[in-house]
């Protein structure tokens, strides 16, 4: 099944218009799925391009959502990854296995006993914390191919996450998906945007204001904004 896709830079986006429809192509596509988001959009190296481009970017960021309906795809949704990981899981964790990677060990710990409880009878096939030594990838990759997971969430923030994910893509197809600080998000470690600012296109800003040490990231966003109002995107 073909999606149709526009560029932001060089990074291909696919413009879904709606969860549903996002999880129908990537179930029935599998790979990665990448958060396309202004920082992600000024920040990607050729490499991180290469791995987007390879798979299933999508608007996780309004500021995609703008451009994608700017060049004519007005059902454009934004899909954000701390939700559509749940969206997955809600509609598959009755028949489908799942494995986690990331944040520390009590945190991964705290979700899985949280998913147990909200999603009873779900098959977590492992998990891990996402503190690498050397030889972890290639025992996490084997693990995969024992355990064989219909569903890879990785939560250690961009582009590690990607990279990851590819390498591991190579070793067991499935659907992997890129959540960053979402683990963290899901045991109350920090609090989302409240919901007018969610509407309005401002959840990065809320960031920021939550998390005053990602401040040294605002530029990006701020290059973004501006290419975007300018016309250069």
């Amino acid at each position: 099944m073909k999606a149709e896709v526009f560029g932001i830079r060089d990074i291909n986006v696919h413009p879904f218009g709606s969860f549903d429809s996002l999880i129908d192509y990537a179930d029935a596509n599998k790979g990665i799925l990448v958060a396309v988001n202004a920082e992600k959009c000024m920040n990607a190296s050729p490499e991180l391009v290469r791995v987007i481009n390879d798979n299933i970017g999508y608007c996780d960021g309004a500021g995609a959502v703008k451009v994608a309906r700017r060049k004519g795809f007005t059902n454009a949704v934004r899909t954000p990854g701390c939700e559509l990981w749940l969206r997955i899981i809600g509609r598959f964790y009755k028949d489908r296995t799942f494995y986690l990677v990331g944040s520390r060990t009590e945190v991964v710990e705290a979700v899985v006993e949280k998913l147990r409880r909200e999603y009873p009878g779900i098959r977590i096939a492992g998990y891990r914390n996402g503190f690498f030594a050397e030889g972890d990838d290639e025992r996490l990759a084997a693990e995969l191919e024992r355990t064989r997971p219909d569903f890879v969430f990785v939560a250690m923030g961009s582009p590690r996450q990607e990279l990851l994910m590819a390498r591991l893509k190579q070793h067991h197809q499935a659907v992997y998906q890129g959540l960053g600080g979402s683990f963290d998000l899901y045991v109350g470690g920090f609090k989302r945007a409240p919901k007018l600012l969610q509407r309005l296109g401002c959840e990065w800003l809320w960031r920021f204001v939550a998390q005053p040490t990602r401040i040294r990231r605002i530029g990006p966003y701020l290059r973004y904004a501006a290419a975007l109002y300018t016309n250069r995107l």
